[in-house]
């Protein structure tokens, strides 16, 4: 899609029964906030606007004195959008309310549909507001988990009711859900327009702020590290920590970490760790335990060269180090990864990135082929991706089966590196990041 200065943001809100939507709406439409909004709500009857605050009233449309513009959407939400925009010139943006039982996607999917108003608006971003005191009771309906994946800004609403020990759990929970929404915490629906407008729901690096490690794959260990060893004996000095044992691989690393963390991983996937009496180097899986205090694991090394110790939690968590004749060593190279974690909800999250270009027409077949067979379950997907031969970066976002993109700014002097996050059911990490790959050039 190309592009154009005169087309409207919109903004799709959607939360359970009660999450406080109403609330937020009549905010809007009665605050002193100088935006011209214009307002789609699901049921007007509810919202209670005091007519005086009505300057204009025709058919469904509802023209506020505080410069926004209200519509039911009791009739069908193309019309109502094209009854809107008769008066574009009374409004700079759109918010869409859908009622609280809703999949929001066959309202997303509205902006994707018609030409018409694919022409005139834009899907900006979808906010999800969620009960913090309640949505425990409704966790398991789809309606609660579809509302989160589709979400772009998450408003954790009614914080005040609830401690923070449990706010920081829900957030967690829905983090493993949708894990680059922005989320905000408020009591009675409070928050600044603006974190609700202009959320521009494809910029991942504007959603990478909240998880700058996002897009990395997720690995079995926390932390990795290069030692330059000589012919001896070492030890991994650890103290006690948040768990009884800690598991650990020493591998043979002469093209760095990175080329080591596959043989890792494959380490780290066997059920049965040796015990750790003396480590050596070699594709297995050792296991240290950890009874209390101070503990000694013996390492030894044959053969001088670089070796890469991974380790399944982080190091400061137990206070680890290698220590060799000369006292504690310093990895040469060190990377903090991002640990697995097991979902305990069918909904989550996968976030890829590869660099290079990527061919236009492999990417086309494999999405279309992608959407095909598995679109019901891909609830939102968004990226920006490097394709050969285009100078400008191509982002892009999706809903279901419906696929909505455009140039952007210029790579200029950027790497040319491609990110792309799904968000929906079942979702295979390891199948998609294949035939991701299988697109590049």
């Amino acid at each position: 899609m190309n592009a154009t200065t005169d087309r409207v943001p919109v903004t799709i809100l959607t939360g359970f029964l009660g999450a406080g939507k109403t609330t937020l709406v009549n905010h809007i439409l009665t605050a002193q906030h100088g935006k011209r909004i214009a307002v789609i709500e699901n049921e007007f009857g509810e919202v209670g606007i005091d007519q005086d605050l009505v300057i204009s009233a025709e058919e469904e449309i509802f023209e506020m004195n505080n410069g926004c513009i209200c519509c039911t959407v009791r009739g069908d939400l193309i019309r109502i959008l094209g009854n809107l925009m008769k008066r574009r010139d009374k409004f700079d943006y759109i918010l869409v309310e859908t009622t609280g039982l809703a999949d929001p996607g066959p309202v997303a999917q509205t902006f994707f549909v018609d030409d018409e108003v694919r022409e005139k608006t834009e899907l900006d971003g979808l906010v999800t507001l969620v009960d913090a005191k309640h949505v425990h009771r409704h966790w398991g309906t789809n309606e609660v988990q579809e509302q989160i994946a589709f979400a772009d800004v998450i408003l954790l609403n009614k914080t005040d009711l609830v401690t923070p020990d449990e706010l920081d759990a829900l957030e967690a929970r829905i983090t493993g859900v949708n894990a680059v929404a922005t989320v905000y915490r408020t009591r009675n629906s409070v928050i600044e327009v603006d974190r609700v407008l202009n959320v521009v729901g494809f910029d991942l690096d504007r959603a990478m702020v909240t998880d700058p490690r996002f897009l990395e794959p997720e690995y079995p260990f926390e932390w990795g590290g290069v030692f330059t060893l000589e012919p001896g004996d070492y030890a991994l000095v650890m103290q006690e920590g948040p768990d009884p044992a800690m598991k650990l691989a020493l591998l043979s690393a002469p093209d760095g970490l990175s080329a080591a963390a596959g043989t890792a991983v494959r380490c780290f996937s066997e059920r049965e760790p040796a015990a750790a009496g003396v480590v050596e180097p070699g594709a297995r899986l050792w296991e240290a335990a950890l009874p209390g205090g101070a503990v000694r694991v013996p390492v030894r090394i044959d053969r001088a060269g670089d070796y890469a110790l991974f380790t399944e939690h982080h190091p400061d968590e137990f206070r680890a180090e290698l220590h060799g004749p000369s006292g504690v060593l310093a990895a040469q190279e060190a990377h903090a990864y991002k640990p697995d974690h097991e979902h305990d909800d069918a909904v989550s999250s996968v976030g890829i990135t590869v660099p290079g270009e990527l061919s236009e027409e492999k990417l086309n077949e494999w999405l279309g082929g992608l959407l095909q067979t598995q679109g019901q379950d891909i609830f939102r997907m968004k990226g920006v991706l490097a394709v050969k031969g285009d100078a400008n970066r191509f982002v892009f976002q999706g809903v279901h089966m419906l696929f909505d993109g455009r140039a952007d700014r210029p790579w200029g002097g950027a790497p040319r590196t491609n990110k792309l996050i799904f968000i929906g059911r079942n979702l295979d990490r390891d199948k998609l990041t294949e035939g991701f790959r299988s697109c590049l050039a």
